[in-house]
């Protein structure tokens, strides 16, 4: 399903250079996930449930991070990607052939990692995953990127902002990256999601809401999948902002390469649960997982969730779609209306080196 949705006004042109004092930014609608509004969305074609598609772009070079990779693992074969030309982690036209043959569309989120040397201090540089982050960092305005970016956007992908580790507890970084992106895009962005799925709640949505973004994918697990937070997006403020709650992250699965049929076996449940549920389910799976290479079994599982969620008779789209399709016709929030026992707890997870 190709992404049509018109370009909203840019929310944030409206606002000061200065950041917002903290009596102008949202109060919380509740004091925990399980009693925030919630939303059964209205769905698009009489969907049975949705099915949300995301990639965050965290490295799209692999580069010298090859001589790490090489310390854990099949050394020969790392550090022949280390020494060659080639760049197995750059697979942007790759998932965009493999969407386009199955007519949907997704989100990729683009990261503007802090320079470790530049703009972090001294006592940072201290920190081996501060210099695993830095050899991993790109830049977004480099000219390959730039175009990869506008071509996802052309042709109807979503382009979101994945924040930098440090952003989600800082305003004015937060907006700086967005406001990048936007100059990048040539247009505004709607959403995205945290790095590390790092997430300060509610501080992080107060932030994502005051420079304009319209919804965060942050909320989640990389080590576990299913609906942990409930079926619906989560209204944290009781008005348009959402929050789309992560249901299944790539690595949490069993891996493919070793037990093809146990991944998916997890995606099957958990497909299953969404359609009896009319949930939206979001997953996410990072561009690198879609070289067979190195991460066997993934491609393939991808295009069969995507192929299954179809049968089962969902919408699958990029959340940006889902979120504008809610705009003409929201329907009445209830809160707790299906929330877990348990309060859900957060964590700064490391995920990914």
């Amino acid at each position: 399903m190709r992404d049509t949705t018109d370009r909203r006004p840019n929310a944030a042109s409206t606002m000061t250079d200065a950041p917002p004092r903290s009596s102008a930014l949202p109060t919380p609608a509740a004091e925990t996930i399980e009693d925030m509004p919630r939303d059964r969305f209205a769905l698009p074609d009489d969907a049975t449930f949705a099915l949300c598609l995301t990639h965050d772009v965290d490295r799209p070079y692999k580069g010298v991070r090859s001589f790490y990779y090489a310390t854990r693992e099949r050394p020969a074969y790392h550090l022949r990607t280390a020494l060659s030309s080639a760049n197995p982690y750059w697979q942007f036209e790759e998932i965009m052939a493999l969407e386009d043959n199955l007519g949907v569309r997704s989100a990729f989120y683009f990261l503007n990692e802090q320079h470790l040397l530049r703009e972090l201090p001294l006592r940072e540089w201290l920190s081996p995953d501060n210099w695993v982050q830095h050899l991993g960092r790109y830049d977004m305005t480099a000219p390959e990127i730039v175009d990869v970016i506008r071509d996802l956007d052309d042709n109807g992908w979503e382009v979101g902002l994945h924040g930098s580790y440090h952003s989600a507890e800082d305003l004015l970084r937060l907006r700086e990256e967005k406001t990048l992106l936007e100059d990048v895009l040539g247009g505004p962005v709607t959403g995205g999601r945290q790095h590390y799925l790092r997430l300060s709640v509610p501080e992080t949505w107060q932030y994502h809401r005051a420079i304009g973004l319209a919804y965060d994918a942050t909320l989640g697990s990389s080590t576990d999948c299913g609906f942990h937070t409930g079926y619906h997006p989560i209204h944290p403020f009781d008005d348009d902002f959402l929050v789309f709650p992560l249901t299944i992250m790539e690595q949490a699965l069993p891996d493919p390469a070793s037990d093809f049929e146990a991944a998916r076996e997890t995606c099957e449940r958990l497909l299953q649960e969404a359609a009896e549920n009319g949930a939206v389910m979001t997953v996410l799976w990072h561009p690198r997982y879609f070289n067979e290479r190195e991460f066997p079994g993934y491609r393939r599982l991808y295009r069969w969730l995507i192929e299954r969620a179809s049968d089962l008779g969902a919408w699958i789209g990029p959340p940006r779609t889902l979120c504008a399709s809610q705009e003409d016709d929201r329907p009445q929030r209830a809160s707790r209306t299906d929330a877990t026992d348990t309060e859900f707890h957060f964590t700064h997870e490391r995920a990914n080196p």
